[in-house]
């Protein structure tokens, strides 16, 4: 996900693509320990994608 179309989402829907995220991340590591996982580069991606989203979420919380 792009930085703009995190930062559109609502509250309540960015909880939900953090769950999202965390869950993709245990399953690619799940499969990358099992050495199913074809492209390991995947893991990072869902990474940073939590990371832009718990960004957003803590600079509405310092907003207010």
């Amino acid at each position: 996900m792009k930085a703009k179309e995190i930062v559109n989402l609502t509250d309540a829907e960015l909880d939900a693509r953090l769950k999202e995220l965390k869950t993709e991340l245990f399953n690619l590591r799940f499969r990358h320990a099992s050495g199913q996982l074809d492209n390991p580069m995947q893991i990072n991606l869902v990474k940073k994608d939590i990371a832009r989203v718990n960004t957003v979420i803590r600079q509405r919380q310092l907003k207010g």
